[in-house]
């Protein structure tokens, strides 16, 4: 489809707009403004949060957690411990062990024991949930396939929302979320991400120091996620096709959209913070080495190409007894900024000499995993209204673009990959077989018969 028509037919227009024109995205300026703008950016200008170690009390907020496995559970574990005067009173799960197993921890640490009247199973469970009108928050934690459609209901029931990362699999489901995201604007609803690196002040403090020019103007980043192998389930006799699929979908393309999606969406993610716009073509590479279940990669390479020669390096590895490498590094003319979760930010010249380096001892980091849910209820109750849904959704497009041009082998532009019908998954969900799948039959970069593009 011509991105003119794309853009006609679909009544999407927001999702061509430019990174730094969306609601909430916080911008480094054009080249022009960044030599010309003498302006000295605060906290406030560019919208960092409080950092407060605790949610302000209020009256009674009650959520529910659509999605019970171990990061719904966790999510869950973090949003209570956010403030006070605050519950999960629902659940919804497609499997009863890992609802009961949620119920345990959260009545056990927290004495929160949601009524058996409230816990919902089946796909559809979220509908169910949806429909309850003392339900304010709505934690949406399930595999990733599902994110769009649960998100964009969540957005119609009026409900605000934590959205785990990353929110789609494919360019369908951005283009749902890039319209919810619109419309939960319109309607005032607090959506806080799952992008966790974006609610750590270490990160917001580097972010103010290259908006204030300390590297001069960006020209370049390099992002990594790379590590050991990952969690993995076999096959069960027991266990129906979708039922295997749903219970190892990290390992599973359709459910997970792979792990440049599911774990190196925060490297992308805060490379397309700090530049602050989106690129015009990926090339990458990469392939399956050791990974034992599924149908995914191992391992990623992506070349990103820029407006006025910038660029970005994005690596991705899950493969045990490698070199491991989590952190982010943004290049300017002046200067780097070297970016990581283990507490060593700082920024350095060319020459070696540190320009600035956060105090951890003065401002210590709270747990980010927490501290996004602090912001969840503080936004909602002070009516400080927060929406990352379209910044999560155009960095999720980005980690896309770039594993399908690693599958196919092949350049791929953002207009192409915007207008893309590309679409993974069953139509129709129950469990039973899936013949569409196959365990581990992965793209083949050049040769591939299911060429997505």
């Amino acid at each position: 489809m011509k991105r003119r028509d794309f853009l006609t037919n679909s009544l999407l227009v927001g999702a061509a707009i430019p990174l730094s024109a969306a609601p909430g995205f916080l911008t480094s300026c054009s080249d022009s403004d960044n030599k010309n703008s003498k302006k000295n950016y605060t906290a406030e200008d560019l919208g960092m949060y409080s950092f407060v170690d605790i949610a302000p009390d209020g009256k009674p907020i009650k959520a529910a957690l659509i999605g019970c496995g171990d990061r719904g559970t966790g999510a869950a574990v973090n949003f209570l411990e956010s403030g006070p005067n605050i519950s999960i009173v629902a659940l919804a799960d497609v499997f009863p062990d890992r609802m009961e197993g949620c119920r345990k921890v959260l009545s056990e640490k927290f004495d929160n024991n949601v009524d058996d009247s409230n816990c919902f199973f089946g796909f559809d469970a979220y509908k169910e949930i949806l429909s309850m009108p003392d339900i304010d928050i709505v934690l949406l934690c399930t595999p990733t396939h599902f994110r769009p459609v649960q998100f964009k209901a969540a957005v119609e029931a009026g409900k605000h929302i934590f959205m785990e990362k990353p929110c789609a699999v494919d360019p369908v489901g951005i283009r749902t979320v890039i319209a919810a995201a619109k419309v939960a604007s319109s309607k005032g609803l607090t959506v806080v991400t799952g992008n966790q690196r974006r609610h750590r002040r270490d990160y917001w403090e580097a972010y103010i120091q290259v908006k204030n020019g300390l590297i001069g103007d960006l020209v370049s980043s390099t992002t990594h996620w790379d590590q050991g192998a990952w969690w993995n389930k076999a096959h069960r006799p027991e266990w129906s096709d979708m039922e295997y699929n749903i219970r190892n979908w990290f390992n599973i393309k359709w459910l997970s959209g792979d792990h440049i999606l599911d774990q190196g969406i925060h490297n992308i993610d805060v490379a397309t913070w700090f530049m602050g716009e989106q690129p015009i073509k990926a090339v990458g590479f990469g392939g399956r080495a050791r990974r034992l279940t599924g149908d995914i990669f191992d391992f990623f390479s992506v070349d990103y190409y820029y407006n006025n020669n910038k660029r970005m390096l994005h690596t991705a590895r899950q493969i045990d007894g490698c070199d491991g490498n989590v952190s982010e590094q943004i290049y300017g003319t002046k200067g780097a900024a070297l970016l990581n979760d283990r507490g060593e930010i700082k920024i350095v010249d060319y020459e070696g000499n540190t320009l600035w380096e956060y105090d951890y001892e003065a401002m210590p980091v709270k747990n980010p995993y927490q501290q996004e849910h602090v912001h969840l209820v503080e936004s909602v109750r002070l009516n400080k209204k927060i929406n990352q849904a379209e910044d999560l959704a155009y960095s999720t497009q980005i980690a896309i673009l770039g594993r399908e041009a690693a599958y196919t082998g092949k350049p791929i532009t953002w207009d192409e990959i915007m207008a893309s019908n590309l679409r993974y998954g069953p139509e129709e969900y129950a469990m039973g077989p899936l013949p569409e799948y196959q365990e581990g039959v992965v793209p083949v970069p050049g040769k591939d018969p299911k060429d997505p593009m």
